[in-house]
């Protein structure tokens, strides 16, 4: 299914020396297995597009995941404190080939034809945490 399924035992976090915020979406792929295994493979180590890597990490994003779960798709994004989201989208949506990954991508997406990431996934809103 994927490069290392740590589903059962975790999922290193990294540590940045400084605190960071994070952002959760959620969207969910056309419920097609081909098409999901496609999208999955699209994304691994060797498939996903280094320009797309290297843009997401020059608008200021320090960590992107993607999980599945059956044809739900679950985004965690960390970022500086000092992040905004809606600038660093714009910007994203504009440099080189990351509108023709959007269109790749949109194939396997229940989304509309032409939509930007920001578009296409959902923030979620988070209801609970180990309050202090």
């Amino acid at each position: 299914m994927t490069e290392t399924d740590n589903s059962k035992s975790g999922y290193q976090c990294r540590r940045y020396g400084v605190p960071v915020k994070r952002y959760c979406q959620t969207m969910d792929l056309k419920d097609d297995p081909g098409l999901i295994e496609k999208y999955i493979s699209a994304h691994n180590r060797y498939n996903s597009w280094p320009e797309i890597r290297e843009g997401i990490r020059s608008v200021g994003i320090l960590e992107m995941e993607i999980y599945i779960l059956g044809n739900r798709l679950f985004m965690i994004v960390e970022t500086p404190l000092d992040f905004e989201w809606d600038s660093a989208m714009t910007k994203l949506a504009t440099l080189p080939r990351q509108a023709e990954w959007e269109d790749y991508v949109a194939m396997f997406q229940n989304c509309q034809p032409g939509c930007t990431s920001n578009e296409k996934w959902r923030m979620m809103e988070r209801i609970f945490y180990l309050y202090e």
